[in-house]
Order: structure tokens, then sequence, then C-alpha cells
């Protein structure tokens, strides 16, 4: 089975992002790819529009620790809330996430810095 790292390039993600007739859930997959894996400048501009959508659909929701990084930490409980599921759901999908990308989404506190 081929990895999501695998299954696309920068110059295929980008050349859907600019299709204006592409299916959304290849759109969307196009940008995930871009946020994991693409060039450090574009991974940016995606956070920002990422970081605007999440506080317009759901406003309740504020980070309450960054990571070494700067990824922006959300508490698990107030995530399945606002997606209206269960905390255990909502934890088998971010563990099936990190599975499929090998990229950590999960932070215990100890792994993350405090808001100054």
């Amino acid at each position: 089975m081929v990895s999501f790292k695998e299954q696309w390039d920068i110059e295929m993600a980008l050349e859907v992002l600019k299709n204006q007739s592409v299916e959304s859930s290849t759109w969307s997959e196009a940008a995930k790819w871009i946020m994991l894996y693409g060039p450090p400048e574009l991974q940016e501009v995606l956070r920002q529009a990422s970081s605007i959508a999440t506080n317009s659909c759901f406003p309740q929701l504020e980070p309450e620790r960054y990571t070494d990084s700067g990824e922006p930490c959300y508490d698990i409980n107030k995530i399945a809330e606002a997606l209206g599921v269960t905390k255990q759901e909502a934890l088998e999908k971010i563990a099936e996430m990190e599975n499929e990308q090998g990229i950590q989404h999960l932070f215990d506190a100890s792994e993350t810095e405090n808001i100054q």
C-alpha cells in the first residue's frame, strides 16, 4: 500500500489546488498533503488559512498550548464537543490520522508550551 506521503508531490498538489472544477475531497487531500509535506512557506500559508477557518467555524475553540514548532494544541474534550462526537471517537480519529500520515497530532502537556 502506498503511504499518503507517496500519493502526492508538490506539482500534483498545486495543480489540484488551482483547478476550479476538482472535487472537494480531492482538493482537501491536496491541501492536507501540502500542510504535512509541502515547502515550509506554503505550509505557513495554509496554517494561517486553517487558523482563520477554525476561528470562523469553531469560535469556541482556542489553542491552549503550542508545540515547540509553534503548532496550536487544543483540548481534546473541546474538540469532541465542537464536532458533536465523544472524546473516544475524537481520539480514535486522531490516532487514525497519525497512523496514516506518520505524523504526531496528539501531544501530552509535557510536550507543549503554555501560551504566554
